[in-house]
């Protein structure tokens, strides 16, 4: 007798044939038993349904619920999905202390952690439902690695509160009430209020920080339905995304697309000029570069300074303008974006619907409003973020040009070194900041930091306090999405490399020149040479995880991403 085709429950071209298939896999198809699953189910593809709820992120208190609708969606197409949960950690709460050492860090935990769910059992599918700034590129890493069918159902926005009668008010105006109190426009019970207020529904922070970036990123690299970058976290919109997806994710298996069709070199340029058009997080191009690196895809910091001349930001969008996000999904969304700046785009590629970015953009329609400019009469000329370079920064470095003011586009001005975003933050609310001063902040790089935190608290504190035309700020840390004003980051090689920025000293000439794309120091090589004589780094407590992350962390003009080299 045939004992092995007695027990050929699927076709063994599915992955999870591994797991049903065989007289030897007895075992495995008695826990499957367990979880509930009968013989039919054994006979259907696995999918993968990995979510990042949280009850303490509110990008992630409703994904739960989200992803009922996906499995719904894959059962009607003929799948069995199995939910399981990475972790999630939301930004805003770790602004201003060492917790912003681990967000980063978390993304290349995320990516790994799918890797091992999804190999470890031989998932054949999987939809994906991330929420907010790190988890979605660690899940796209993870997509892009695994080269298996997936799709991305992000959370998407919250919507806007109403502070003081504005309707269109957002969390990252509500950051800069602090220095406002210390400076006596704002009294403590206006900023209580404001913080009542500000944040009335679960989903990602209403403006465009690095969330909604990469929520918005996910539909422009094709990797999510459309309408899937901008539909409310609270709508039904959203919930039938979701189940929508899990039904195309069945649709892709039998298809045979995979995300290594979609993420080719073409597409990741495409989503530096989704960027540049909706004036994105600088954060995006960290994860943009390690998207590309887990496809196997080229992408340099100069394919984001070229694209940035060519593709002016087209988006009213807070920090950087008037409206919140759900005010773009009104407007059209990503498809009306795209649209408007079709003749910069790669429209031959491949999406999760089978279609090409033409054919999706073919029934698209856009109406030009005070949200959605259009490329002959733009928000500024210009794409959202520049790239800057000089004896300060070799590699590069990033500034979202988009949220600066014309009279900063350059500033020369008397450097004021500092360790930490701790110190600088002393200073600055101490009024030692002087007018014309260029804010030094070392040592909060990938490793140095370690884990290359947000300055969001120093640079809302500079907004705050109204000094964004009397002072810059250079670090080889970053920025949230939600920074605006003279703030130039990823300044690379960092300080713990023996970068440049290491060995800036108080007094030293600074010169940001945004036009001209240059970061410049009006210190000699020679002298640069006398400074590193006997140099040692700073080196800031970390435990364990982060040690690690240390040890193996590439640069930021490389994505920050891991080295597995070094192993």
């Amino acid at each position: 007798m045939n004992f092995e085709k007695e027990f050929e429950m699927k076709d063994p071209k599915y992955r999870s044939s591994t797991l049903t298939n065989g007289l030897g896999r007895s075992g495995q198809r008695a826990l499957l038993y367990a979880t509930g699953m009968d013989e039919e189910d054994l006979k259907k593809p696995f999918v993968a349904v990995i979510g990042s709820f949280s009850e303490m992120v509110p990008g992630h208190v409703h994904l739960r619920e989200l992803a009922e609708y996906v499995k719904q969606g894959v059962i009607e197409a003929g799948g069995v999905p199995r939910q399981s949960e990475t972790i999630a950690i939301c930004d805003g709460l770790c602004q201003g202390h060492k917790g912003m050492c681990y967000p980063l860090a978390s993304r290349d935990l995320i990516a790994d952690s799918v890797e091992m769910v999804v190999e470890a059992h031989h998932f054949d599918a999987m939809v994906l439902l991330p929420g907010c700034d790190k988890i979605i590129p660690g899940m796209l890493m993870a997509a892009a690695r695994l080269d298996i069918p997936a799709i991305v159902v992000p959370g998407g926005p919250m919507l806007p509160g109403n502070v003081g009668g504005n309707p269109l008010f957002c969390s990252s105006e509500l950051r800069e009430y602090p220095g406002r109190v210390e400076k006596g426009t704002c009294t403590v019970e206006e900023m209580k209020a404001a913080e009542a207020a500000a944040l009335p529904t679960v989903g990602s922070c209403a403006h465009l920080g690095t969330a909604n970036s990469m929520c918005m990123l996910t539909e422009v690299l094709g990797m999510a339905l459309p309408g899937a970058g901008t539909a409310p976290a609270v709508s039904n919109k959203r919930k039938r995304i979701a189940k929508a997806s899990g039904r195309y994710v069945m649709k892709m298996l039998k298809e045979g697309i995979t995300p290594r069709k979609i993420l080719t070199r073409e597409t990741l340029l495409n989503g530096v000029t989704g960027a540049m058009a909706t004036g994105s997080s600088t954060n995006l191009v960290l994860h943009l570069m390690a998207i590309a690196h887990e496809a196997g895809v080229e992408l340099t910091l100069e394919d984001f300074d070229r694209i940035s001349r060519e593709v002016p930001f087209v988006c009213n969008l807070q920090p950087s303008g008037k409206y919140p996000i759900v005010s773009l999904d009104a407007s059209g969304g990503i498809p009306a974006v795209l649209k408007t700046v079709e003749s910069r785009l790669n429209k031959d590629e491949m999406t999760v619907t089978g279609k090409t970015v033409k054919e999706l953009l073919e029934t698209v329609e856009v109406h030009p409003d005070d949200v959605l400019k259009t490329m002959e009469q733009p928000q500024k000329p210009e794409g959202g973020i520049a790239v800057l370079r000089g004896n300060l920064a070799p590699n590069g470095a990033v500034i979202k040009q988009s949220g600066v003011k014309e009279s900063m586009y350059y500033f020369k001005g008397k450097a004021r070194v500092f360790h930490s975003m701790e110190e600088a933050d002393a200073a600055i609310s101490g009024d030692t900041i002087e007018k014309g001063t260029v804010i030094v902040i070392q040592y909060e790089g990938p490793k140095g930091g370690p884990g290359m935190r947000e300055m969001l608290s120093t640079t809302a504190l500079i907004m705050g306090r109204g000094m964004d035309e009397d002072c810059a700020l250079v670090t080889d840390g970053r920025f949230s999405g939600a920074t605006h004003g003279p703030c130039v980051g990823h300044v690379s090689p960092e300080a713990a490399a023996g970068g440049p920025i290491a060995f800036v000293q108080d007094g030293d000439e600074i010169e940001i020149d945004i036009h001209n794309r240059t970061l410049k120091i009006d210190v000699s090589e020679e002298e640069f040479a006398r400074r590193k004589e006997g140099w040692v780094p700073v080196v800031k407590p970390r435990k364990p995880a982060l040690a690690k992350y240390a040890a193996l962390v590439s640069s930021a003009d490389t994505g920050a991403i891991i080295d597995v080299s070094k192993l």
